[in-house]
């Protein structure tokens, strides 16, 4: 792996203050989850202990990053991750979760019912049409297991305010795609992104972080699609 500069380590003990005070709800989740999965196929797993490790302490590391009030989204939500362990461990926050897949919108609703959540919403839609209707209204959005670093991005960006953060959840191939991008993230209104790592059990893990330092240029959203099909950075050299 190409050698990248990072901000900061966040170490479990950053983290563990705040999981140990929502234990109990988050357990609560894990289990859920996995009666989920058995009939939703929302994440691969479907051992509570191993959701527990490999899914919900891995987002818990975003805790660190993200604000305790205001308006949250999670794009590309899957199965509530982060976006159910934000709604829980601050319960300030509103969280929206966002996910194209009906019969996935439909697990998560009622996992949010089960756990008694207020201040989580699902909105089944494409994040494109979403943004379109939302524009900048949010003050952080993440990304997780949705792919390509500057793809997230561009979702991401339409939706988060002037002010706001955007963060991305990357494993061993951050690097790579840091470099294709180059230092292009202006485009979208993004400060140069700042890389925290993080290590879950003998993975080394990344979390992507930007400030949205301008308003995103209203050539964004673009219709469904064009992300994955047509690069922004590959359009802008």
């Amino acid at each position: 792996m190409k050698i990248i500069e990072i901000k900061a380590e966040i170490s479990m003990d950053d983290i563990m203050e705040e999981i140990e005070k929502n234990k109990k709800a988050l357990k609560a989740y894990a289990e859920v989850l996995s009666a989920m999965n058995s009939t939703s196929r929302l994440t691969g797993e479907r051992d509570p202990s191993k959701l527990w490790e490999e899914h919900i302490l891995d987002c818990g590391f975003s805790l660190p990053l993200i604000p305790e009030i205001g308006s949250v989204v999670d794009v590309g939500t899957g199965g509530g991750l982060p976006g159910i362990l934000w709604a829980i461990c601050r319960p300030h926050l509103k969280v929206y979760l966002l996910d194209s897949v009906r019969k996935k919108c439909g697990a998560i609703g009622e996992i949010i019912r089960n756990l008694g959540l207020e201040n989580a919403f699902v909105v089944c839609d494409r994040s494109e049409a979403f943004a379109a209707e939302n524009r900048e209204k949010f003050s952080a959005a993440a990304t997780r297991a949705v792919g390509h670093l500057g793809v997230c991005a561009e979702y991401m960006s339409p939706l988060v305010m002037k002010g706001g953060r955007l963060l991305c959840f990357k494993g061993p191939k951050v690097a790579a795609e840091l470099e294709e991008i180059g230092e292009t993230w202006h485009h979208l209104g993004l400060s140069k992104p700042e890389i925290y790592s993080y290590r879950l059990g003998e993975k080394k893990l990344f979390l992507v972080v930007w400030k949205k330092e301008e308003h995103c240029p209203p050539t964004f959203p673009r219709k469904p699609g064009r992300a994955q099909k047509l690069h922004w950075w590959r359009c802008v050299r």
